[in-house]
């Protein structure tokens, strides 16, 4: 796939998700065969620029990969002002997220809630790919709500704004992430538009990406959730759609490498006070794999330092192997 200059060598994207695809995380992605892994969502608004959680966002020094930065907001001038300081900070792509359900985000009219009003999408996207001289690509929901579903619409208006390639959540902004994402309206987008489309939500499996990917027609598919916890499921997607197999999970001694350099570099990219408090998530979707983990994610939780935390994981893996290899 081609956007704009870059040659996208894999079919398989990383959904950029506040709080979870931070750069440790896409760094992993990426090493596993993600072809994109775009950054997590930042505001137009320049006055929470400064806040420890913009700066980390923006921070695209050691960045792995092209650097696509993901904005959000409502206003075109500050959207387009967005765009050009994250260009002169070193992006490569600006996404555009006009997918997201939050609550905090839809009340300030930005995220999903812009489906509603497709002149002021014309406005903002025709501003933004003039504002720069990077690609600008979209990610939206099939709609507003189940009512008004006008993805299709929406998808030849960013066409003809200039967006060089489109992601689509097959979910409404009413839907949230309940129920099933249903494939039907990006198949239909797809026929509607000439640019690269990227079929998104609940792909969980190499098997479905491969439907999904089939049926809407999609250049690419995008994993989210699914990824939380299971980065390999990339690495799975990528070897079924390239040679149709599934490349076994990878060894429990590989697997608790993997979790450790993963806290590791939390640690290494927030500092170790703040690093401790944001790897429990990680580390917690990582136990999710693991049978009978649920008393230990609890004592993992209970501690307060990062050397801790290793130390802990370390043990607690050492212990898994080793019961694991006397019952062999």
């Amino acid at each position: 796939m081609q956007i704009g200059a870059h040659k996208i060598l894999s079919p398989v994207f990383l959904a950029p998700m506040a709080g979870v695809t931070d750069q440790p995380f896409r760094h992993i992605c990426l090493d596993l065969g993600a072809g994109l892994a775009t950054g997590e969502m930042q505001s137009s608004n320049p006055q929470v620029w400064d806040t420890d959680k913009s700066k980390a966002r923006m921070d695209l020094k050691q960045e792995k990969g092209i650097k696509s930065v993901q904005i959000a907001g409502s206003d075109p001038a500050l959207m387009a002002a967005a765009a050009q300081f994250n260009v002169e900070n070193g992006a490569q792509i600006i996404d555009i997220n006009m997918g997201c359900p939050a609550k905090k985000v839809n009340k300030k009219l930005a995220g999903s809630a812009l489906l509603q009003d497709p002149k002021l999408v014309e406005q903002i996207l025709t501003s933004v790919v003039a504002a720069v001289n990077v690609p600008v690509t979209l990610k939206i929901r099939t709609g507003w709500s189940q009512q008004h579903k006008n993805g299709v619409e929406i998808a030849r208006i960013a066409e003809a704004a200039g967006i060089q390639a489109l992601a689509v959540h097959g979910r409404t902004r009413e839907c949230m992430f309940k129920g099933r994402a249903e494939y039907q309206t990006i198949r239909a987008i797809k026929q509607a538009i000439n640019i690269p489309v990227i079929a998104n939500g609940d792909i969980c499996s190499a098997p479905q990406a491969k439907a999904v990917k089939e049926f809407t027609g999609a250049d690419a598919v995008m994993v989210g959730r699914g990824a939380q916890g299971n980065p390999w499921l990339i690495q799975e997607i990528c070897q079924l759609l390239e040679d149709g197999t599934i490349p076994e999970r990878p060894p429990l001694p590989q697997i608790a490498e993997m979790v450790l350099s993963h806290v590791a570099q939390i640690h290494k990219f927030y500092g170790e006070e703040k690093g401790y408090r944001l790897a429990r998530k990680h580390v917690s979707w990582y136990l999710k794999q693991i049978p009978n983990s649920d008393q230990y994610r609890r004592a993992f939780n209970a501690i307060d330092d990062a050397v801790g935390q290793l130390q802990s994981l370390t043990d607690f893996f050492d212990n898994l192997i080793t019961l694991k290899e006397k019952s062999s």
